[in-house]
């Protein structure tokens, strides 16, 4: 037996006992229960990351979940380089976020329920990564969209919030639709083979018999499911509005686990992935029109956390950027740096709100360095990582994105200019945000600036922590003309091709890097340049035409709610208040009239007077009798 059941079980466990007993723990105990039962999943996943180097996979079957020959599905997991990973990046940030809470969410009535929600969010979460077959990774998958539905409205009395969480819920429904309709057709190929199973094992062992346009149709089936996860256009609209829900679990969401979860399926089934080209090339355009199109939005916002939540969004289309042009294990590696300083990112806007005690609009802070030093540095580091500064875990990792989509024969050059001009917007509006919160004249109303103080330390120790890991993290995959990388050789049992572009010591690429810094410098001069609301271009920017389209986030909500909603809850409303009425009850009702006419004869028949029944059997014995005569 193996440890890989109890990385799950402890988040279970400790989901379940808040729920059940939490009330009488009291909040504290229930959010140090909660802690505790992420920090021993931790320590195992830890524990399975260092057997791992000894052995390829580790495997451990519990039971049998169903069975009606010759389909046999087994509760099963599984656990690999890349399953590794994973699992340390869930429970390990997870448990930053859990620490994290203990301070912001301290006060809340809803403590308990909080903390039982986050536990059961890790807990599914590690399922997903855990799963040995599509099916079980499908009820991970299912689990973290029901508790990102919780947690988004977790403040359910604000009806902002619960619209929030509403829209999340029903977005993810549409992708986890092709997920679902991708995996059954899957099921039905793999048993025209004589191999009635969704095993991701077995399925790898005969990709190469099944048909190249089912093949096709089945990745852009679930290609709609990872697109709906980790929201790439056109299904990108819930995750904006995500950050409705409590600081931390945005963090959560936007760097530990949902949004993670469609680049790990695709790169989990990566070998069937590599087979369709077109759907490579489709999933490459849609990840650079995302990063591009998201990054484009970011710089007009003036939310602390819509900004973060738009640099998800495009980091996200990045990772798919490098999917699409076969980079797997780059994409990965992109999704690991992102963890750190995205979280970190999130965890220290926390940290100014909890402060300015829930101001969330940055023009009206400002100068805040000097209140609140800690998250100002942490806060600096993260910008410096997501722009990528040079020795920054981003440079490295958005670097390898770049070079792939330029090196790749599945890269063109008008993908390589999406992924450049991204990396010079990100570096535009994460400096301009910067700027605004904590640098010029301070903006906090007078009675909000008597009370800022720095956040206590169960909250800042997260932040230094996920700080230094913004910067070390990326040390793990260098080029070679640095000091090499131990990232390829880690990943390179999972995927047999692709892994980390090459990066030889050649001047092109020293080349391309410069480059690449230089137009993130751009971004950075023009952010300082505009780094004042008062400043009289920028000023005169925000009342431009275009300024308010991108502040508009270019109305596709808008635009969703007009050409879907609105039909819809029409037709909607027209089937309960016409068609249902007047067919179903009419329908129903008719049937039921009818039945009640032809009963009211036979009812007069019934009259129970003996007589009646006397001469209607004398009646019928002439009947018969004239019947026979007559014959």
């Amino acid at each position: 037996m193996t440890l890989l059941r109890y990385i799950p079980l402890f988040p279970l466990a400790g989901a379940l006992l808040n729920v059940f007993v939490g009330r009488w723990l009291g909040r504290r105990a229930a959010g140090l229960l909660a802690c505790a039962a992420v920090g021993l999943s931790f320590v195992v996943s830890f524990a399975i990351f260092s057997l791992l180097r000894a052995t390829e996979v580790l495997r451990e079957p519990l039971f049998t979940w169903m069975e009606v020959a010759p389909l046999k599905i087994e509760i099963a997991f599984q656990a690999d380089a890349l399953t590794a990973v994973m699992l340390l990046i869930i429970t390990g940030i997870g448990l930053l976020i859990h620490i994290y809470s203990l301070g912001y969410m301290g006060h809340d009535e809803g403590m308990v329920r909080y903390f039982a929600y986050l536990n059961l969010f890790i807990f599914f979460m590690s399922l997903l990564v855990l799963a040995d077959n599509l099916l079980l990774l499908f009820v991970g998958w299912e689990g973290v969209g029901l508790c990102s539905y919780l947690l988004i409205g977790f403040w359910y009395q604000d009806h902002a919030n619960a619209i929030a969480g509403n829209k999340a819920f029903i977005v993810n429904r549409i992708g986890d639709f092709g997920f679902l309709l991708g995996m059954l057709l899957l099921f039905w190929e793999m048993g025209r083979q004589g191999v009635w199973s969704l095993s991701v094992s077995e399925l790898q062992n005969i990709t190469h018999l099944l048909r190249p346009e089912r093949v096709r149709l089945i990745t852009l089936l679930l290609f709609i499911g990872a697109a709906g996860k980790s929201a790439q256009i056109p299904l990108y609209v819930w995750l904006p509005d995500a950050m409705q829900g409590p600081t931390p679990v945005s963090a959560l969401i936007h760097a530990a686990t949902m949004v993670t979860a469609g680049v790990y399926m695709t790169a989990r089934l990566s070998f069937l992935f590599s087979m369709t080209p077109e759907t490579l090339a489709l999933i490459a355009w849609i990840g650079g029109l995302t990063a591009f199109f998201a990054a484009t939005i970011a710089v007009a916002q003036n939310d602390i956390k819509r900004v973060l939540a738009y640099s998800t969004v495009s980091q996200l289309g990045y990772m798919f950027l490098a999917v699409g042009v076969g980079a797997f294990s780059v994409a990965i590696f992109h999704l690991f740096t992102h963890a750190f300083f995205k979280a970190c990112l999130f965890l220290s806007s926390g940290s100014v709100i909890h402060a300015l005690g829930g101001e969330q609009d940055m023009r009206k802070m400002g100068g805040l360095r000097r209140y609140l030093p800690t998250t100002y540095t942490t806060y600096l580091v993260a910008t410096l990582a997501i722009s990528g500064f040079p020795l920054t875990a981003g440079f490295f990792s958005k670097d390898q994105i770049l070079w792939a989509v330029h090196s790749s024969p599945a890269g063109s050059t008008s993908l390589w200019t999406l992924a450049w001009l991204t990396a010079g917007l990100t570096a535009f509006y994460m400096f301009r945000q910067f700027f605004l919160v904590f640098h010029g004249k301070c903006r906090v109303d007078e009675p909000a600036l008597a009370h800022i103080h720095e956040s206590p330390p169960v909250m800042r120790v997260p932040l230094v922590l996920l700080a230094l890991g913004s910067i070390f993290a990326g040390w793990l995959a260098t080029p070679e003309f640095m000091w090499g990388s131990l990232w390829e050789g880690w990943l390179e049992p999972v995927f047999s091709a692709g892994g980390v572009a090459n990066h030889a010591a050649s001047e092109d690429e020293i080349l391309f890097m410069g480059v690449t810094l230089a137009i993130s410098a751009f971004g950075f001069l023009l952010a300082f340049l505009f780094r004042s609301p008062e400043n009289k271009i920028a000023e005169w920017l925000s009342r431009s035409a275009i300024c308010r389209l991108l502040a508009g986030k270019y109305y596709i909500d808008e635009l969703y709610d007009f050409f879907f909603v609105r039909p819809f809850t029409a037709s909607a409303r027209w089937l309960a208040q016409i068609c249902d009425p007047g067919l179903i009850d009419g329908l129903v009702n008719g049937v039921a009239e009818r039945v009640r006419g032809g009963s009211l004869l036979g009812r007069q028949l019934q009259s129970g007077n003996v007589q009646h029944y006397l001469f209607a059997f004398l009646a019928g014995a002439l009947a018969l009798l004239a019947y026979f005569l007559g014959r």
